[in-house]
């Protein structure tokens, strides 16, 4: 229901926008887009994608879990199409990531041998842990871009509209003083899961705190990893920026570095609000942004549309892996029942032969 309501408010909202526009000043940017161009951004997206599952290799390498990239791969893009396509629906995608990383089908028969080795060290506390690791970074970075990219864009225009700024600004506090809190926590090394437990009087067994001792573990100022983490994270938001730059020349306008970070900053904005492939909202924040930084407003549709094809291609490989093991696991699942059954009554007819 609520993934039907999210989709359809930004359906209306991007055809607001478009009637706003006008559909052929969109028609005319998007034009602009030939070939080569669009196998570019397509390839730096590619690249994003990359980058995040390398973080993510990196963040289990701290754990003590090493697993070959392109099996950590086919947990991760999945992953990435259950955010870009069903963002309404939380956590679902990061308890897939979690539960995908332990699926026997993420794993070649080439790799079988290793995976088996690592077995006793990767537990569902470990893959969870991982996840919410992968997302702490990954919106740690965002936030930074968001922050700086406003002070650049608020030094050039000024103060947005009060509603805009409500909207925009109720969205980045609400992120900001989650992250806040969660680094605050972490530096005190007080437990955010008893506060939980006791703020919905809920007693909690030993897993949600072995995953909070697992995140304590790893954000430790001399532990490698989450410098490598953090470093990979600003990477990939670097790769994004430079996405963002080189797809405005694209569309022939001329653009700065700082303006594509404060152009960069509202796609996050708009990311955070969770309607389907940022429908509607994506083109209503850009079209803003656009006008105030003197670019057509034609180009900002077409600057979202092109970016949101470029990720949904990626999106849909994903849901073709989701899909492949999907089948696979329910295939496991039913014949783990009907191996059950077979035993028992096999059990029944041996205990049937022994009674006298």
């Amino acid at each position: 229901m609520f993934f039907s309501i999210s989709l359809l408010a930004g359906v209306g909202l991007f055809i607001w926008i478009g009637k706003t526009v006008g559909w052929q000043e969109i028609k005319s940017a998007f034009l602009v887009f030939t070939g080569w161009q669009g196998l570019v951004i397509f390839g730096l997206t590619s690249l994003m994608m990359l980058i995040g599952n390398w973080k993510w290799q990196e963040i289990l390498k701290g754990g003590g879990t090493n697993i070959p990239f392109f099996n950590l791969l086919k947990a991760y893009l999945p992953s990435f199409s259950i955010r870009f396509l069903a963002p309404i629906v939380l956590v679902a995608a990061e308890l897939f990531q979690g539960y995908a990383l332990l699926a026997e089908p993420c794993s070649s028969h080439a790799f079988r041998p290793a995976r088996e080795k690592q077995k006793n060290s990767l537990s569902w506390s470990k893959a969870m842990a991982s996840v919410i690791i992968d997302r702490v970074l990954e919106w740690t970075a965002n936030l930074v871009v968001i922050f700086f990219g406003a002070l650049f864009f608020l030094s050039i225009i000024g103060l947005p509209p009060m509603r805009l700024l409500i909207i925009l600004g109720c969205v980045f506090l609400f992120f900001a003083g989650g992250i806040a809190y969660f680094y605050f926590k972490i530096f005190k090394k007080e437990s955010m899961t008893k506060i939980f437990g006791k703020i919905f009087n809920h007693r909690l067994n030993d897993q949600p705190l072995e995953i909070e001792r697992e995140i304590f573990d790893f954000f430790r100022p001399k532990k490698m990893a989450m410098w490598k983490g953090f470093g990979l994270s600003f990477l990939r938001a670097g790769i994004m920026l430079i996405r963002t730059w080189l797809l405005i020349i694209f569309l022939g306008k001329n653009i700065g570095a700082l303006s594509s970070l404060s152009i960069l900053g509202f796609t996050y904005l708009a990311i955070m609000i969770p309607i389907p492939m940022a429908l509607g909202s994506h083109e209503a924040i850009q079209t803003f942004a656009f006008n105030s930084l003197g670019l057509s407003l034609g180009a900002a549709t077409a600057f979202t549309m092109i970016i949101r094809g470029a990720e949904l291609l990626i999106a849909l490989i994903g849901v073709i892996i989701l899909s492949r093991l999907g089948i696979i696991l329910l295939k496991k699942v039913l014949f783990k029942e009907s191996k059950n059954k077979n035993n028992f009554q096999l059990l029944i007819i041996s205990q049937e032969k022994e009674r006298p």
